[in-house]
């Protein structure tokens, strides 16, 4: 039975973010400088994907996401053990069972999992839903940090270093990374802390562009 294991994943932020990046932060990312210069061009490259995830306004909107949806991962959690244990029944106790029992159990069994699967993949849609609204606020508020910081600082142009996909990025030497300053400029706008460090049993809120995507149900 492997349809709560992939909810989880799918709740965990490596999983769930590089796609709804791939849409949402890029565009921002792009914006062009409203400041021209005539002395020689000034690059910059960011992981855009990474500096909207960490700052400290995303981190603590997403923990509250996943507390939202706790209690529809234990209810899927208690549907999924129901299923386990209808199946273990089928397979240990069939040769006892009558024709109708067998019958039965069977139809509740299917039942069953198709409730599993319908719930699991409501409770998706939703999570990426809000996922897909968090990601879209905090990215344009990034993306206008971003180029204010990118003006102030001369830079003409700003790449996109964390895309793979579509990143045209090669090499950059380590000084023209302004991830990690544009994060702290957000941050320290909008003047919300750091959320407290995560258990060790939490996935760490800094997603990959290559983390594993949550699956269809196997059935």
């Amino acid at each position: 039975m492997k349809r709560l294991p992939l909810f989880a994943l799918f709740l965990a932020l490596a999983s769930a973010i590089p796609a709804i990046c791939q849409t949402s932060t890029t565009p921002a990312a792009q914006k062009p400088a409203a400041v021209q210069t005539d002395g020689p061009s000034k690059v910059a490259v960011i992981a855009f994907q990474a500096a909207v995830t960490q700052t400290n306004e995303f981190q603590r909107a997403f923990g509250d996401l996943q507390k939202k949806y706790d209690p529809r991962r234990q209810q899927l959690k208690t549907l999924s053990d129901e299923v386990d244990n209808l199946t273990k029944q089928l397979q240990d106790q069939t040769t006892q069972m009558t024709d109708d029992q067998r019958i039965a159990r069977s139809r509740t069994l299917d039942e069953k999992k198709r409730q599993l699967d319908r719930d699991t993949q409501d409770a998706q849609t939703d999570f990426q839903g809000d996922m897909q609204q968090l990601m879209n606020k905090v990215a344009g508020e990034v993306g206008a940090v971003m180029t204010d910081y990118a003006e102030k600082q001369g830079y003409t142009l700003v790449l996109d270093a964390g895309d793979q996909q579509n990143s045209t990025v090669l090499y950059a030497v380590p000084s023209t990374d302004i991830t990690k300053a544009v994060i702290d400029a957000y941050n320290l706008k909008s003047h919300i802390p750091a959320p407290p460090a995560q258990g060790a049993s939490q996935p760490p809120l800094q997603p990959s562009v290559d983390a594993p995507q949550p699956q269809p149900a196997a059935h």
